[in-house]
């Protein structure tokens, strides 16, 4: 009796074995992918390194996200999350938002669980273009744009803009080049500074 054929598979179409685990199988290259592209960077980070460590084929992690710079959104957002900050900054309506919002953004930064992948995404964005992509996308398009959409004020796009400059400019010269005395600076002094501008920017008020 001869053995049935075997079908071959498409390019970056998984065996079904691998593909059983679904959402599991999904989390973990997501978070696989979030450590190596902290520990070295964009650049030096491949979709074979990321599957070596999540402990998958190569081919499982281009089926579930496609590209290394859709991996490297997905493993960012993962560290973001802006599905879950909108409801809790936009929540309360536009009274205290600017407070809200840099208190997430100081939150995401002083956790050092959260901390060493925004690092890696800030400095990726510096030099290499599918990193600041991400960074614009995620901080802007994803976060920033839909505050301040919802707050109904004129010309959303631009103070978006401004509140972006101003949180991501706090990130590099506190976290990524450590200038004092910001560096050190206590969250809470932050908070009272930076909050009337970011509330500024974003209502007018």
């Amino acid at each position: 009796m001869t053995e049935p054929v075997k079908r071959r598979r498409g390019p970056g179409r998984p065996r079904q074995d691998e593909a059983d685990d679904g959402p599991g199988t999904q989390e973990r290259i997501r978070l696989a992918a979030r450590e190596v592209f902290a520990e070295r960077g964009y650049d030096k980070t491949s979709v074979r390194g990321i599957a070596k460590v999540a402990g998958v084929d190569p081919a499982l992690v281009h089926h579930y996200f496609g590209s290394k710079d859709d991996l490297f959104a997905a493993a960012i957002e993962v560290t973001m999350e802006p599905a879950l900050v909108l409801p809790a900054v936009l929540g309360a309506g536009a009274d205290g938002i600017g407070e809200r919002l840099v208190r997430y953004f100081l939150g995401v930064w002083e956790n050092p669980v959260t901390r060493v992948p925004m690092l890696a995404v800030i400095r990726s964005a510096l030099t290499h273009e599918a990193a600041a992509k991400v960074l614009r996308t995620l901080l802007l398009r994803r976060l920033l744009e839909r505050i301040a959409a919802d707050l109904d004020v004129p010309d959303p796009t631009f103070r978006a803009e401004l509140a972006a400059s101003h949180m991501v400019g706090i990130a590099i010269l506190r976290y990524v080049v450590q200038v004092e005395p910001l560096a050190s600076a206590d969250p809470e002094d932050i908070v009272a500074l930076v909050a009337p501008t970011l509330q500024r920017y974003l209502t007018g008020e």
